[in-house]
């Protein structure tokens, strides 16, 4: 499955953010593969290829951003957990080049120890243009997930906990879904089919993703008296579609 979420920001230079969910992340000129890296606990290193398949020079730079949730979102913090060798790319037409993803810290051990998260910014930088040459350039950031495993766990899993809820204003709902496992929650492909059997496609994309020990809040573009009919959501979950318990709160939040 191939998921593109792209956000354009009309500027001199254009940036296009993606969240994907395949083995290839495909850009005009700059190539990123894989999109997303883990790492067993005894494992020191991994890696992903840049390759470049335009006609002129592209230019990369590689950084490392702790990843954490809270109820606000996202949350991204500059970590030397993990080290990109080299930080800083320079590749021709048709050149490849394989980037070190390093582990610099211990991985997560203990009692209830879960997988650590991280963000691996790829950006393209700009090339400076020739002189007299007009229009807007054009230039890329990949956001790559990479998960590292706890000591002692042999495979990782998320353990969700559903619910919806009410907008104060009465008209719109909101999907809260907690991880109470040691691993991530990647969620797409949100559908509802309500007791009549009628099927709704709510997000057909990457929905997000939920860390453990995170809860994530989502609003659907539903009406509420879909949910209070009945019905179930389907979802696909780590890439394997499910049917969650999903616990509907008719109170406002």
């Amino acid at each position: 499955m191939l998921s593109l979420c792209l956000r354009y920001l009309i500027k001199p230079i254009l940036f296009s953010s993606l969240l994907l969910s395949s083995s290839l992340a495909v850009a005009a000129g700059l190539q990123v593969s894989p999109i997303s890296l883990s790492l067993q606990a005894r494992e020191t290193a991994s890696g992903l290829t840049l390759s470049n398949t335009s006609n002129s020079l592209v230019q990369a730079q590689v950084r490392v951003q702790q990843w954490t949730q809270d109820g606000s979102g996202d949350k991204l913090t500059p970590s030397r957990g993990l080290l990109a060798s080299p930080p800083m790319i320079e590749l021709q037409p048709g050149e490849r080049q394989l980037v070190r993803i390093i582990r610099a810290k211990a991985p997560p051990q203990g009692a209830g120890a879960v997988e650590d998260a991280y963000r691996l910014l790829v950006n393209e930088v700009p090339v400076k243009l020739p002189e007299n040459t007009s229009g807007l350039q054009f230039a890329l950031s990949y956001s790559l997930p990479v998960f590292v495993q706890p000591v002692g766990v042999a495979k990782t899993s998320p353990q969700l906990q559903w619910s919806t809820h009410l907008q104060p204003d009465g008209k719109a709902v909101k999907l809260r879904v907690s991880n109470r496992g040691n691993g991530h929650a990647q969620l797409a492909g949100l559908n509802f089919t309500d007791a009549a059997g009628t099927s709704m496609d709510i997000h057909p994309g990457l929905l997000g993703y939920v860390l453990p020990g995170a809860t994530m809040n989502w609003t659907l573009k539903i009406p509420p008296s879909v949910l209070t009919s009945g019905g179930k959501f389907k979802v696909m979950l780590n890439g394997t579609q499910t049917t969650p318990d999903v616990t509907l709160d008719t109170n406002t939040r």
